[in-house]
């Protein structure tokens, strides 16, 4: 049955514009108007359960509620989370035969080198980035490494630091990095503890400047298919974003049909045997 209230709640075209331009304001998504009835249902959902009883008081309340607890509450909804462990694995190939070797051939301290993966969604790009590195890089007991892993999405950043996932999200690992990093728990299976404890997850907009000011110094990014779902103008801005964020030499790797020089001029573009990749350039000498 169809309950009474959510049937009786409508979402107007003007009313859609305005959600649409807010939330484009707040997170950088832009919803394509074939993306109406996705953006309604979640609206529906989240005006039945806060009892606003229409579209106008629920964007109040969105708009001005000062711990912007529900804001990020429909973020949680509206955000698409779906990836797999080793997901265009020739990507951490390059890392590890590529571009860590450039990294380590030019340093000259012993910090850390900082790896930060964005979005997050439920840790399985992160965890295959330390599986990599512990399985396929010869410096992994001659260098510190520390994984950020970041996401808006609250809910599914719990799930990450859980670490347990369906069998299609270890489909592609082999058997014996599964039977190595993993414990069978009924239909699903949990990564070990050491994996768990060596990313460190956390929330970030990327689109708001005080979530993302204290993300510096990174020697690598790896941004896959988060910038489809962003405009030009908030790509742009991303793209900045990132810059700010990495080491002079660092890289970005970003999804298969991602081009950063589609949006960007500040990068140049680095075409390795095993991907092509971004590199914010290296200091000039003086």
């Amino acid at each position: 049955m169809v309950d009474a209230t959510m049937a009786a709640i409508s979402i107007s075209e003007s009313e859609f514009e305005k959600f649409r331009e807010f939330f484009y304001r707040k997170t950088g998504i832009q919803f394509e108007s074939s993306k109406r009835y996705f953006v309604d249902k979640r609206l529906e959902e989240r005006i039945e359960l806060t009892h606003s009883g229409n579209f106008r008081a629920y964007f109040t309340k969105l708009r001005f509620e000062a711990s912007g607890a529900e804001l990020q509450q429909l973020t949680n909804l509206m955000t698409v989370n779906e990836t797999y462990f080793f997901r265009e694995e020739y990507q951490f190939q390059c890392l590890v035969k590529s571009l860590l070797p450039e990294i380590t051939g030019r340093k000259r301290d012993n910090t850390p080198i900082r790896i930060w993966a964005i979005p997050s969604s439920s840790g399985e790009e992160a965890y295959s980035i330390a599986i990599y590195l512990l399985e396929f890089w010869a410096g992994i007991n001659d260098w510190d490494i520390e994984i950020i892993s970041s996401d808006i999405d609250t809910k599914i950043l719990a799930l990450a630091r859980h670490g347990q996932y369906s069998v299609r999200s270890v489909q592609h690992l082999p058997e014996k990095l599964l039977r190595k990093y993993f414990t069978r728990q009924a239909e699903n299976y949990q990564i070990c503890d050491d994996l768990r404890e060596a990313v460190e997850f956390t929330r970030v907009n990327l689109s708001e400047r005080t979530d993302t000011r204290a993300y510096r110094n990174f020697d690598i990014i790896f941004c896959r298919n988060l910038l489809i779902y962003f405009d030009d103008a908030s790509r742009k801005a991303a793209a900045e974003t990132f810059y700010d964020a990495m080491k002079p030499g660092a890289y970005i790797c970003l999804g298969h049909s991602e081009s950063m020089s589609r949006f960007s001029s500040l990068y140049k573009v680095r075409k390795f045997p095993e991907a092509i990749v971004y590199q914010k350039p290296l200091l000039e000498a003086r």
